[in-house]
C-alpha cells in the first residue's frame, strides 16, 4: 500500500508507477493512492496518532517530512540495491529515505502559436503581448511552485511580480494545468508546471542558463510500522533500478547519463536542487510566502485534483 504525491487519481507519475509495477510484478497486490502530498502527510500523522496507519510506503514532494518522520523514528532503515550510485543529493546516509526520481518545474509554450518572439527566459513573461495567454498552477497551493515563484521574485523583484499578476494569468489546482490549458491552444505559456526539457513540439519546456528554474528528487521511504515491509523493499528496488532509472529524463544514480543533450541535474546551478530541501524545512517562510503570493493572485480556488480520499484511503 503506497500513498503518493501527485495532481491526479488515475493519470500521472504516480499512476504510471502503479500501472508499470502492476504490469512488471503482477503476482503482487499493489495499491498506490494519489492525492496531493500536503493532505498525504498530515493523513499519514492522523493515522500515527490514532493507531490506524495504512500505507507501507509513502512517495512525496513534502521533504521536510521525511527528515521529521527519520528524528521521530517512523522510518524503516533500508538500502535498496544501488544505494551507493545513488546522487548523495537523493539519498538518507542511514537509508531512511530515498529519492526515486526528480522531478523539475519551470515555465512552457506552444512553439507554434508564440513564434518568433516566444519568450526566452521567465523575465519575457511580463511583455504586454502575453497579457491574458497565460496559464499558471496556483504558487499558494503547491510547494514546488511556491519555490519556483519565490525564486522568480527573490531574481526579478516583486515588482516584476506585480507585473505579471498584471498579465492576468488563468491559474488552476493541480500542476498538470498549465500544460492541458497550453497543449488544449487555451493559452500559449504555461507556468508552474513540469516537462521535458529536449522536446521542442509542440510545446517548449524551458530551462535557461542563468535563469531560475528549480527540481527535487521526490522522497520515497518504508514505515517502520507497515504491514508489508517485504513488498514496499521490492518496490523500492524496482524504483531505483537500471530498468526504471533509464527510462526519465534525468536520474537520480551517477552511473546513468541522462538523454543526449543534458548534463546531470546536479550539475545545473539554477537547478537549486539543494535550495528547495531548505525551502521545505522552513514552514513559517513558507506559510509567509504563501500569503503573500495569495495578495498578489487572489486566493485558491476549485476542488483538489486527485478528488477527496478522506482520511484512510486503502484502508
Amino acid at each position: 500500500m503506497i500513498y503518493a504525491g501527485g495532481d491526479l487519481a488515475n493519470s500521472g507519475s504516480g499512476a504510471g508507477a502503479r500501472t508499470a509495477f502492476r504490469a512488471r510484478f503482477p503476482e503482487i497486490d499493489l495499491n498506490l493512492i494519489v492525492d496531493y502530498s500536503k493532505y498525504h502527510d498530515v493523513r499519514v500523522d492522523n493515522q500515527f496518532e490514532t493507531d490506524t496507519l495504512v500505507p507501507d510506503l509513502v512517495q512525496l514532494q513534502t521533504l521536510h517530512d521525511f527528515t521529521r518522520w527519520k528524528r521521530q523514528g517512523r522510518l524503516l532503515q533500508y538500502k535498496p540495491a544501488g544505494f551507493s550510485k545513488l546522487h548523495k543529493k537523493f539519498k538518507d546516509p542511514d537509508g531512511a529515505w530515498v529519492a526515486g526520481m526528480v522531478i523539475a518545474f519551470s515555465y512552457l509554450y506552444d512553439v507554434a502559436a508564440a513564434g518568433a518572439d516566444a519568450p526566452q527566459t521567465p523575465l519575457d513573461l511580463v511583455d504586454p503581448r502575453w497579457k491574458g495567454a497565460i496559464a499558471s498552477s496556483y504558487p499558494h497551493d503547491d510547494d514546488a511552485v511556491l519555490y519556483l515563484y519565490a525564486l522568480y521574485a527573490e531574481t526579478y523583484g516583486w515588482d516584476w511580480m506585480a507585473r505579471l499578476a498584471a498579465q492576468q494569468p488563468q491559474f488552476a489546482r493541480g500542476t498538470f494545468s498549465p500544460g492541458t490549458a497550453v497543449t488544449n491552444k487555451e493559452k500559449i505559456i504555461g507556468v508552474g508546471a513540469g516537462g521535458n526539457p529536449l522536446a521542442t513540439t509542440p510545446n517548449r519546456w524551458v530551462m535557461t542558463d542563468g535563469h531560475p528554474f528549480m527540481a527535487w528528487g521526490q522522497r520515497l521511504a518504508i514505515l517502520k510500522q507497515a504491514a508489508n515491509p517485504t513488498a514496499a523493499k521490492l518496490y523500492l528496488n524496482w524504483q531505483l533500478s537500471t530498468e526504471r532509472q533509464t527510462s526519465n529524463s534525468w536520474s537520480v544514480r551517477t552511473d546513468i547519463a541522462p538523454p543526449t543533450g543534458l548534463k546531470p541535474i546536479w550539475e545545473y546551478p539554477n537547478a537549486h536542487l539543494d535550495g528547495f530541501p531548505r525551502f521545505m524545512e522552513d514552514r513559517a517562510q513558507v506559510e509567509r510566502l504563501k500569503q503573500t503570493f495569495a495578495l498578489y493572485f487572489g486566493e485558491v480556488k476549485g476542488d483538489p485534483t486527485p478528488g477527496w480520499p478522506g482520511l484512510h484511503p486503502g484502508a
